[in-house]
């Protein structure tokens, strides 16, 4: 569990430690606030490629400092992240087939390495913190990432994947995969971008029972715990949980 550091009075003093407490949280903010740039304008055009690319690396940034103290080599981390970088802004640029494969290669990589640092930082003692909370919401956005590059890599190598109800021939834009690794993970559907290929469709097998698994192994576990944390700090409550659930409340008229 990460150190939390003593609170201070003074307003900027304050925010940067509150920042500093919840890099979870501002990993997941700064994804979400992805999203809504990759809204915006989707196009194929280089400058706004290279916006994206650059915001990416802000992203993977984050990733690193929010995984940090967790169990790992950094270096790894710095090395993958800085090279997927790399390879996506040098794709944006020269337009290069190759090194957009590649830098969805190293991308897969690192947001697969960044969520199992993160599970492995909620898993790692039994108290839940804010920021372990955060990180059940980063945590989820980061295998969406991840599948939504692998995504990406299968389009480049095995060519009409997927298709989707406009432009069912054209090849799937990156917030299209996205969209589908969103919908996918969440288990709330397949969206309007339909694997139709069998490697697409194993992928997309594959990351429906991490979905799953997801939910039902990490998120029940962080729930779970956080209503044990408020009936050891609140025993009273517990025990009108437990009467309630036996249907033994002795208060009258109950």
């Amino acid at each position: 569990m990460r150190e939390v550091p003593p609170r201070t009075t003074v307003p900027h003093l304050f925010l940067q430690r509150e920042l500093v407490r919840h890099p979870s949280a501002i990993l997941l903010v700064t994804q979400l606030v992805g999203v809504l740039l990759y809204a915006t304008n989707d196009a194929q055009a280089a400058g706004w490629r290279v916006t994206f690319e650059v915001f990416g690396a802000l992203v993977l940034g984050l990733a690193i400092w929010a995984v940090r103290d967790q169990p790992g080599p950094t270096w790894l981390a710095v090395v993958l992240g800085v090279t997927a970088s790399g390879l996506s802004i040098a794709a944006a640029v020269t337009g290069s087939g190759g090194l957009t494969l590649a830098g969805a290669v190293v991308h897969a990589l690192f947001y697969f390495w960044a969520a199992s640092s993160m599970l492995g930082y909620m898993l790692s003692d039994s108290d839940v913190t804010r920021d372990e909370l955060w990180a059940v919401g980063a945590t989820f956005t980061l295998v969406a990432w991840a599948f939504a590059y692998v995504f990406s890599g299968l389009q480049q190598v095995v060519p009409g994947s997927f298709t989707a109800a406009v432009d069912p021939d054209a090849p799937r834009t990156w917030l299209e995969l996205l969209f589908l690794s969103f919908t996918n993970l969440s288990s709330t559907g397949l969206s309007d971008v339909v694997p139709v290929l069998p490697q697409a469709r194993a992928v997309v097998m594959i990351e429906q029972l991490a979905g799953l698994a997801y939910v039902a192994l990490f998120v029940s576990r962080v729930v779970g715990l956080t209503l044990n944390r408020k009936r050891m700090t609140h025993p009273e409550a517990g025990e009108q949980v437990r009467r309630e659930t036996a249907g033994t409340d002795p208060r009258p008229g109950r």
